[in-house]
């Protein structure tokens, strides 16, 4: 439960997201710089926090023996990830952003049979394929009718809706993010902590941002000093903070598939945090009896999953992962 609960503090920082970058496309900022200019900022404040960890030394090792993996995978997990995020801003509003990602909670169950994991049995450890949870799936799928309750009753009270383009884009981030952290956690098997992984993937991925920054600058110049503060707050709060709660969080359940997709549904709540900000900032309430349904079927679903992963069988209480408590 430890984890769940490091999961659902990351979804509230993670909110800050959804909230920042619409409040950006609306003030004239261009997504190319609210993907590129969090990153910019990530690096520098978590080389900061792992210098005084005096963990650089042992991030720099890791990356070396693997640098194509590192590149490959960080590319797909960040740069994948927070450009369509970014660029879906222009289409969809924050609450409706937060809700099509919330696709990532079936895309990690789904791709459970791309990894395997290990089992801890009274004989010893035993490697094995993951497998879909058909429970947790179930959890799944009420979160989901949920979201989409709440998604529905928005679009039907306004006139702005999410297009197709917005879709696809969150579509994209939903399945890489998932794909890129558990591929990031095979290739560190627990060397690492989530600090250390967050900024190698940070460093790993800055071709990306660089390549977008350069066209943004072509584009639209250079970014205004609202746009750039904003982009501050969402680097600090959802790209240190969050990111380092989530990995964190993974990396204690990482031989663990049902429990790997409880925290992953943590998430869900993002879209609780960022209607509750959308509320406080731009006015957003939750006027109707559909809007509640749909929360407590996120709030009812999580809750589901998170027991059900408590007894799930075949696996050793006895075994912890070598991750700190953060």
């Amino acid at each position: 439960m430890k984890a769940v609960l490091i999961g659902v503090a990351a979804a509230f920082f993670f909110a800050f997201t959804f909230v920042l970058n619409r409040s950006m496309e609306v003030g004239g900022g261009s997504w190319l710089w609210s993907a590129s200019l969090r990153y910019f900022f990530m690096i520098p404040l978590l080389a900061i926090l792992v210098i005084l960890r005096r963990n650089l030394t042992g991030l720099w090792v890791e990356m070396k023996k693997s640098p194509v993996q590192w590149l490959i995978w960080s590319t797909i997990g960040f740069g994948l990830f927070y450009a369509p995020m970014c660029a879906a801003a222009i289409y969809s509003p924050g609450w409706l952003t937060a809700a099509a990602f919330e696709m990532t909670i079936v895309a990690g169950m789904i791709m459970s049979p791309l990894f395997f994991f290990v089992r801890y049995t009274p004989q010893g450890a035993i490697q094995e394929r993951g497998k879909i949870p058909r429970a947790g799936m179930l959890a799944a799928l009420i979160i989901l009718t949920g979201i989409g309750l709440m998604q529905w009753e928005q679009v039907r009270q306004h006139t702005e809706g999410a297009s197709w383009q917005g879709i696809v884009l969150i579509a994209i981030a939903a399945f890489a993010y998932p794909l890129g952290n558990r591929k990031m956690m095979e290739v560190c098997d627990g060397r690492l902590d989530a600090f250390q992984r967050t900024l190698g993937m940070s460093i790993a991925s800055l071709p990306v941002w660089i390549i977008l920054a350069c066209i943004g600058a072509i584009q639209s110049g250079l970014p205004s000093g609202a746009q750039t503060g904003q982009t501050f707050l969402v680097a600090l709060f959802s790209g240190v903070v969050a990111t380092v709660l989530f990995f964190g969080a993974t990396d204690q359940v990482r031989h663990h598939p049902a429990r790997l997709a409880t925290v992953e549904a943590t998430q869900a709540l993002e879209v609780v945090f960022t209607l509750l900000g959308e509320w406080l900032l731009l006015g957003v309430m939750l006027s109707s009896v559909g809007m509640w349904v749909g929360l407590v079927l996120v709030i009812g679903g999580m809750a589901v999953n998170a027991i059900l992963s408590v007894r799930e069988p075949g696996i050793s209480r006895k075994h912890k992962s070598n991750h700190p408590v953060i």
